[in-house]
């Protein structure tokens, strides 16, 4: 199913939200490792015309969710000729927030996109970071990828409601995990939802979708909530059940029944967004804003959208804003319940 927004109009690059940050602790650190990395994002704005040359950030390693969205955004930018020169630089840390600090400093270099999302806006919030989104020009939100809460294949839960049923009784008695820090927010969702304390909550961290399962299958954890993408294998080999979609509404070909309705109001998406540089003017917010639309109306990222099992979701202009603005309260407030 695709939800589209089409654009109200570039949003102003000075719009801005309040967000009190600190240093993250380690910042130094990993930005010595990624010195040439911003060699090459330099350069790369050098260019004169954003259609000549232009670098996408992914603020994460190769092989995960944002670095995807970055060579598939790449791939269709080259292959329909949008922009001569396209590069990718993955730049990982402290949840996305080491690319964005870099970026951050970019001023006035329109020749860059940093990709982002849901997992960044939170890693803002969780670690107090000195740059958050207002420090960069928020440009789209291009897709949005649902959780879904799993459990093993012999788990004794059936359904939803039998999880939530042993989880009531005795919430550390049910351990929890996900493949990230977003997991970790629907959890918390889930179980404000369902009348629990989130502090009450048994959560076990996982690095990646990956190790999540490998919990689940082997009982360390009883529960987990991952990315649709990362469990789909799972659950068509019937190692995993699934129980749950977070998803406000049912999706086209996934069989499986969301949360809402089985009486669970929880529907927090991980999307994932586009955002250049500040100190942009307004022809280069619109040229940008163009040049995502453009890419993500091309065969090749319909494509893309297919293998990953995305959801078309495209937000731009003042609707960007207010969007982004709903989400870092709805994160915030999850956070807050976390004790966090």
């Amino acid at each position: 199913m695709k939800h589209l927004t089409r654009p109200a109009g570039p949003r102003s690059p000075g719009a801005a939200r309040q967000v009190v940050g600190r240093v993250i602790g380690g910042a130094i650190t990993v930005a010595a490792v990624t010195v040439a990395a911003i060699g090459s994002i330099t350069s790369a704005a050098s260019g004169q015309e954003i259609n000549a040359s232009m670098t996408i950030i992914a603020p994460a390693a190769a092989g995960g969710g944002w670095d995807g969205v970055a060579r598939e955004l790449q791939q269709a930018q080259k292959a329909n000729g949008l922009v001569n020169n396209v590069q990718v630089v993955n730049m990982p840390g402290a949840g996305g927030t080491i690319a964005l600090g870099n970026v951050s400093v970019l001023s006035g270099q329109p020749n860059n996109l940093l990709v982002g999302g849901t997992g960044l806006l939170a890693a803002t919030i969780q670690f107090g970071s000195a740059a958050t989104l207002d420090d960069v020009t928020p440009l789209a939100v291009i897709v949005e990828e649902y959780d879904v809460i799993v459990v093993a294949a012999d788990s004794p839960y059936e359904t939803l409601d039998d999880l939530v049923e042993a989880w009531t009784k005795d919430p550390k008695s049910v351990p929890w995990t996900g493949g990230g820090s977003f997991d970790q927010l629907v959890v918390t969702d889930l179980a404000l939802s369902a009348g629990i304390d989130p502090v009450d909550t048994t959560y076990i961290s996982s690095d990646g979708g990956g190790e999540a399962i490998q919990a689940l299958l082997n009982g360390t954890a009883n529960a987990a909530a991952g990315g649709y993408p990362d469990n789909i294998d799972q659950i068509e080999a019937g190692r995993l059940r699934a129980l749950a979609l977070v998803a406000k509404e049912p999706i086209d070909g996934i069989d499986i029944p969301t949360a809402a309705e089985q009486g669970y109001d929880i529907s927090l998406s991980n999307w994932r967004m586009l955002a250049a540089p500040s100190g942009l003017d307004d022809g280069d917010v619109e040229a940008l804003t163009d040049l995502v639309v453009d890419s993500v109306a091309t065969p090749e990222w319909q494509d893309a959208i297919d293998r990953y099992h995305w959801t078309e979701r495209v937000i731009t202009g003042d609707e960007l804003q207010v969007f982004l603005d709903d989400e870092e309260n709805r994160i915030r407030a999850l956070y807050e319940e976390m004790g966090l």
